[in-house]
């Protein structure tokens, strides 16, 4: 039988915030737009969908980006979104276009949760980045080798990218909370030349040892020729025992000059990978030239980010949105990097921070905000948030509610753009625009040149409708194809199977009546309850209104040849799972969505599974609960949590 798409709920989105006209008139997307020859935000996307090649050239152009090589031809195949390639001819380097400025303005800002503090100019940046990339030419790496970084969010981790990415090396990297098997996992798979690891790192108040782990890696990657070790903790640094090793200071070569090596705009930059949550992580590999010009569209139009910003984003170096981040140097603006749990020091270490650095633009993600209104802090009465103009949210979608707080708790006058995009992607589908209002429960707008619409389950477009979020027309961000998938038969499963020639992104969305996107989870964790399709999130939204709800996941059970929604719980502390309780959930389900959205079954757990990056997943429940076996638990961040899972007596009957 055809699943129908959920019945979609009458949205009264009132608008939040509208920005000033002398902060539209004085963005750079409005200064874009004029210059293109328009005169609204719809016209201006128009055109960049219609006209691809005017518009990317045209963004290059306003952009700065620098071509060694001019391109011979802008979009090959436009037609076929596999095999269109983006500036065919041209070369570029990533790194020079993000240390092509120079003095004593700070480029890098490094706060740890035990209160360090350190700060690199522009100047002090490049040098360091001019050490490291001798080093590893010293070391024998040429363009298409691999570097990992095992490290903490910390200066070394973008110095070591940066030194890499200038020589045409492929940087992959992620945080030193991994465990052995999730290291190996995913550099197993690259066979890096070079492994940058730091000798611990803290988190929420401990020292945590990654030598021995490295030590255990080492021993089953055996293409590492050399490990470079950072001493972050401040303790008395040893080294690695297994292979050849050296502290980060004696690797650092004096070299006069740096040297940019110009390659190929779709040269593998990056190496990203999937969550691995249900199998091995995909290796996905982003280009030099797509990545560039995505970030600096996103970065300057779409988050109006320049020389003068201060950008912070809560991530790791496991996490796309570090990539992301270091990409606004190219900008000029200052970067905050911080390395810890976001919830030190009673939940307000980062806006302490945000207060001293005096940040701009913050970004975090939407269960951090959820968890800061149930904590009841509120920001913007705590600190002095006056220079924040732009605060950023993805990773989940951002509830109705933490709109609201966001308002109401951390500032009046702020663009809060809730964004979507994915390491698939290395960037968004949908983002903030400093031209038009916030609506409550909104993303305010599809990316410039990014061609999303959402079909129903015919491949029909549809409005006012949840179904699939996809894009139709090919992006420079698009992945340069998977690690060692020669004939891409693993790329386009993974995106071109669910609709021909289309990419399926894996959201379920919707697209309002004013242009704006909600985002109602992830397609393989759609609910299919008698055949109608709901999204997680839109329960999500409900259930965590409750001031005794602090987190929930919900997933399909395969219940008398049908499924039924079950809801698990993480309850305040004193709380108990009650009758009473238990009707109020779902009576808050019922009235704010329909009669199909409201749970069969609701279970208390201590905790809920989440990867390292922190997002639920949903799938490895629902394998839970079904007894079926969770694959790749390396991926997760807490995976003894899966156990609350598992043989229910509440799912029994």
């Amino acid at each position: 039988m055809r699943s129908k798409m959920s019945p979609s709920q009458p949205h009264n989105n009132p608008i939040l915030w509208q920005p000033t006209e002398s902060r539209v008139s004085g963005s750079a997307m409005y200064a874009f737009m004029r210059e293109a020859g328009f005169d609204d935000y719809d016209a201006l996307h128009a055109w960049s969908v219609n006209e691809p090649a005017a518009f990317w050239v045209a963004l290059a152009a306003y952009c700065n980006v620098q071509f060694r090589t001019p391109a011979t031809e802008v979009l090959t195949q436009p037609g076929d979104m596999m095999s269109a390639r983006w500036f065919a001819g041209g070369k570029l380097n990533y790194a020079e276009h993000l240390l092509q400025h120079h003095g004593e303005q700070i480029a890098l800002v490094f706060r740890g949760e035990n209160g360090a503090r350190r700060e690199l100019s522009f100047d002090d940046l490049k040098a360091s980045v001019t050490s490291v990339a001798a080093g590893l030419r010293g070391a024998g790496v040429v363009a298409g080798d691999r570097v990992a970084g095992y490290l903490p969010n910390c200066p070394e981790a973008i110095i070591a990218m940066l030194a890499a990415s200038s020589i045409g090396a492929i940087w992959s990297s992620c945080s030193p909370d991994f465990g052995v098997n999730g290291v190996v996992d995913r550099f197993g798979q690259i066979a890096p030349k070079v492994l940058f690891c730091a000798d611990g790192y803290f988190y929420n108040g401990k020292r945590f040892d990654t030598l021995a782990t490295v030590d255990r890696v080492l021993e089953r990657i055996e293409d590492i020729e050399m490990t470079v070790v950072v001493p972050f903790t401040g303790e008395s640094c040893g080294l690695p025992a297994k292979g050849a090793a050296c502290l980060w200071s004696d690797f650092a070569l004096a070299g006069d000059e740096l040297v940019f090596e110009p390659v190929a705009f779709d040269h593998p930059l990056f190496i990203m990978y999937s969550s691995g949550t249900t199998g091995a992580p995909k290796c996905i590999v982003h280009g030099h030239g797509g990545t560039l010009l995505q970030h600096r569209k996103e970065h300057l139009l779409h988050c109006d980010i320049g020389h003068r910003d201060v950008l912070f984003y809560f991530t790791t170096c496991g996490w796309m949105m570090w990539n992301w981040l270091a990409t606004g140097l190219a900008t000029g603006a200052s970067l905050v990097l911080f390395d810890g749990s976001p919830f030190f020091a009673d939940g307000r270490v980062l806006w302490q921070i945000a207060e001293d650095e005096r940040i701009t633009v913050f970004g975090t993600s939407a269960k951090y905000l959820a968890a800061q209104e149930k904590s009841a802090i509120k920001p913007g009465e705590e600190f002095d948030l006056t220079s924040l103009k732009t605060l950023l949210s993805t990773g989940s979608p951002l509830a109705p509610a933490g709109f609201d707080y966001v308002y109401n708790s951390i500032g009046k006058d702020l663009q809060l753009s809730s964004i979507a995009g994915g390491t698939d992607i290395i960037s968004c589908f949908v983002i903030g625009n400093p031209l038009l209002p916030v609506r409550r429960g909104e993303l305010q707008c599809i990316g410039l040149g990014m061609a999303v619409d959402v079909f129903d389950d015919e491949g029909r477009p549809v409005r006012g409708a949840s179904g699939e979020l996809v894009c139709t027309r090919p992006f420079p961000s698009m992945p340069v194809g998977f690690w060692q998938d020669e004939d891409n038969s693993r790329y386009h499963a993974a995106y071109f199977e669910r609709f021909p020639g289309i990419w399926a992104h894996g959201d379920f969305a919707e697209i309002t009546a004013s242009g704006g996107v909600i985002i109602h989870g992830r397609s393989d964790s759609v609910l299919n309850p008698g055949g109608v399709r709901i999204g997680t999130s839109e329960i999500y939204r409900q259930v965590e209104k409750l001031d005794d709800i602090l987190e929930s996941i919900a997933i399909g059970q395969q219940w008398d040849d049908d499924v039924r929604i079950v809801l698990f719980v993480v309850l305040r502390d004193g709380v108990s799972l009650t009758e009473e309780l238990q009707k109020k959930i779902r009576t808050v389900i019922r009235e704010n969505t329909t009669v199909r959205h409201v749970p069969a079954r609701i279970v208390a757990v201590p905790e809920i599974p989440r990867t390292i990056s922190g997002k639920i997943v949903e799938v490895a429940v629902r394998a839970m609960v079904h007894n079926q076996p969770v694959k790749n638990v390396d991926a997760l961040a807490n995976p003894k949590a899966l156990e609350y899972f598992r043989d229910r007596p509440e799912l029994a009957s």
